[in-house]
């Protein structure tokens, strides 16, 4: 323990000296960030700690799936299943992932039955950026974004033509395709992309785990995905745009059944998930008079799943959105945003009697501004929810500039995440009245730019109450006998707290890249360690370019965590990445993932992948 330990402050420590010796951006720096404000912003301007993975920093990542990418970028610790396409989660500053909202150009996706969003059905093939939030997001977005917000940006149409495909072979039976178009004349602008990625895999489930639902087989997946964004511009300052998304995955997984008449468990039958999403949103954007910016958006979401193997269980849920908002100009005081939003989500299932429909109404207050040193930014929102009732959260922080380039900033605020359907509804679990999760936090941060150069470390504090779990004891549980094993309450306290440190620099051929997380997260009650936290996550990357070559490296350390009361070890991986430019519009990339072949464990008794190679050919036009 006390090697760990050593070795923990030496990489800190490590990660300090470089913060402050002058350190370039390796992912860059993007001109505004919508996440943070709900309205673009230049993020020198921004008081919340927000990240953005750039598309060239998403192209030339290493990651094999989102969820791998954002835990390599964003600092974000990661639950899976088994392999990439296996049931995913993200761990967003130690809260759970139906803690994060996740948006897709703004639109809220996932399931309301589980209450988060299957980060597996979600490639990178059509996304152009994304903007993590890290820290309460409810006073903007609402129920749910209690750890952060995660908004994945797709490609939009640009002047001219354009063209972009890619061809992708690897081990473990793996492949990829994606073909993408961009292009705009006059008044309209359209963006494109088509994607299909296979995978035999691994057996998601390692033999001898507790529940006996190894099965020997692999547990592959395949994904396909097509999207489309259209922009029409009327008139000067006039933008009407249509999006829609749509991904199909097909999972294979490890289970059991219990059938009759001896409802003794059987692992033997091809078990499956297969998920269809999409979203479709028309908006509009305008300006209405000098200094005043208008808004409108109108979205649909459906998350459709239907799992197992000879019992087929299906969860369809359809999100309806409808909102608008006004962004003034009032000078002195800064940007006011005023918003109305109406939401319904709807969910059916095989396992309820009856849908599920829940209806939820907010009006949201957001001023941000800045005078000489100092930013400012204040939210303030209020839900009126058909389950829950009325919450209202706010949002309070600002930054002050110490020293050109080097700032000062604190966050405070308070979060909550809403009950899920299965939480409310499910026979023999769910209990009606449910009270939301709440949770209140603060945070401090410190950012340092100059010369293309950044570093930042920040400091937070989250506790949350009434966290929503299983209750054993039945006295406290409906007097219906469904209920004699139990039932869902709200049980629980939680304590998150943490500290993360970014930097980065270029010394010219080669760039260098550091993030370290620091994470305590337990039962406030009981002080034991939440399930899946690691105590810590580093991230360390290198890219070197001479000519038309870039050789990159990239080493991911997760500390080790309790899961179902076992301690899984820490794991370290190694990746390599080679690319050679054959001509400006060519390139061609040789990957090796796992390249020590680490047995890896993303969950108790789950398998990940080994040693994976892979080679690339990308096509894109400028």
């Amino acid at each position: 323990m006390f090697r760990s330990r050593t070795r923990r402050v030496r990489v800190a420590a490590f990660l300090l000296s470089i913060s402050w010796s002058g350190l370039a951006a390796a992912q860059g720096t993007a001109a505004v960030v919508v996440t943070g404000t709900r309205e673009p912003l230049a993020p020198e301007r921004l008081v919340a700690d927000v990240v953005v993975i750039d598309a060239d920093t998403i192209g030339r990542s290493t990651a094999d799936s989102l969820a791998d990418l954002l835990r390599r970028e964003a600092g974000v610790q990661l639950s899976r299943s088994g392999g990439p396409g296996q049931s995913t989660g993200l761990l967003l500053r130690g809260t759970a992932s139906r803690q994060t909202v996740v948006l897709v150009d703004g639109v809220r996706v996932g399931s309301a039955t589980l209450g988060y969003a299957a980060l597996e059905a979600l490639g990178l093939a059509d996304v152009e950026r994304i903007e993590v939030l890290r820290g309460p997001g409810s006073s903007l977005y609402g129920a749910d974004a209690v750890g952060g917000v995660v908004n994945l940006i797709t490609r939009s149409g640009a002047p001219g033509l354009h063209l972009a495909a890619r061809l992708a072979a690897g081990s473990y039976g793996s492949r990829e395709a994606s073909a993408a178009l961009r292009g705009g004349a006059g008044a309209w602008d359209v963006a494109a992309t088509l994607a299909r990625e296979r995978s035999d895999g691994v057996s998601a489930v390692r033999p001898g785990d507790q529940f006996g639902n190894h099965n020997p087989d692999r547990d592959g997946h395949a994904r396909d995905a097509a999207q489309l964004r259209l922009s029409f511009k009327p008139a000067t300052g006039q933008r009407i745009g249509l999006t829609v998304l749509r991904t199909a995955l097909d999972t294979q997984y490890d289970g059991a059944e219990y059938a009759p008449p001896t409802y003794a468990p059987n692992a033997a039958p091809d078990f499956r998930t297969r998920l269809d999403t999409s979203v479709t949103a028309l908006d509009w954007r305008g300006t209405l008079a000098a200094g005043l910016q208008g808004s409108a958006r109108a979205s649909r979401s459906v998350d459709d799943a239907r799992n197992g193997g000879t019992l087929i269980d299906r969860y369809r849920t359809t999100r309806q959105q409808l909102g608008a908002q006004l962004a003034w100009q009032t000078g002195a005081p800064g940007q006011l945003v005023a918003a109305l939003e109406r939401n319904e989500d709807r969910a059916t299932s095989t396992s309820y009697t009856t849908e599920a429909r829940r209806r939820n109404t907010a009006a949201v207050l957001e001023l941000t501004g800045t005078a000489g040193a100092w930013a400012w930014q204040g939210d303030l929102r209020r839900d009126d929810n058909s389950d829950f009732g009325a919450v209202t959260t706010s949002r309070l922080g600002g930054a002050y500039t110490l020293l050109p380039g080097l700032r000062l900033r604190v966050l405070a605020g308070n979060s909550f995440a809403a009950p899920s359907f299965n939480d409310l509804y499910f026979p023999g679990y769910g209990v009606a009245g449910l009270q939301p999760e709440r949770g209140q936090s603060i945070e401090f941060g410190l950012d340092w730019r100059g010369a293309g150069s950044e570093a930042s470390v920040t400091v937070y504090r989250n506790r949350v109450r009434d966290l929503i779990g299983f209750e054993a004891d039945r006295s406290r549980c409906p007097p219906d006998p469904a209920y004699d094993f139990g039932c869902a309450a709200n049980v629980k306290r939680a304590r998150l707290q943490g500290a993360t440190l970014a930097a980065a620099r270029r010394m010219g051929a080669l760039a260098l890249r550091a993030q370290l997380d620091f994470l305590e997260a337990r039962d406030q009650d009981s002080g034991a360690r939440l399930p899946r936290r690691a105590a810590h996550q580093a991230s360390l990357g290198a890219d070197w370019t001479a000519g038309d070559w870039t050789l990159g490296a990239s080493v991911l350390n997760l500390g080790a965590r309790p899961d179902g009361g076992k301690v899984l070890a820490a794991e370290t991986t190694l990746d390599l990445s080679a690319v050679w430019r054959l001509a400006p519009a060519w390139a061609l990339q040789a990957k090796l993932l796992n390249a020590a072949d680490r047995d890896l464990e993303p969950a108790r008794d789950y398998q990940g992948l080994g040693r994976q190679g892979w080679l690339v050919l990308r096509y894109e036009t400028k």
